[in-house]
C-alpha cells in the first residue's frame, strides 16, 4: 500500500467563501481512513494513494457542483511512510 499526502487549499471566487471551505473540510473529515490536519491556509490530507484520490475526486466534484466558481490548489507528496 502506498501512502500519499496532499496539501490542498480551496479558493471560492465569491465574497461569501467561508461556507464553501467549511463544507469541503467537513466532508473530508467524514472519511475515517484519512488523516486530516487543517490550518488557516490549507488542509493536509494523508491516506492510501488510490483511496485518497478517489475521495478527492468525489469531494472536489461536489464543491464544483455548488453555486459559484472555485479554485483548488494542491501539492502532492508521494510514497510517504505509513
Amino acid at each position: 500500500m502506498m501512502r500519499t499526502a496532499v496539501e490542498i487549499s480551496l479558493y471560492p471566487l465569491d465574497a461569501d467563501f467561508i461556507p464553501a471551505v467549511k463544507g469541503f473540510i467537513e466532508r473530508l473529515n467524514a472519511y475515517p481512513e484519512l488523516q486530516i490536519t487543517t490550518n488557516a491556509m490549507s488542509t493536509q490530507i494523508a491516506g492510501e494513494h488510490v483511496r485518497l484520490f478517489e475521495i478527492l475526486g468525489m469531494e472536489t466534484a461536489a464543491s464544483f457542483s455548488e453555486a459559484g466558481r472555485k479554485v483548488f490548489v494542491m501539492k502532492v507528496l508521494g510514497g510517504s511512510a505509513p
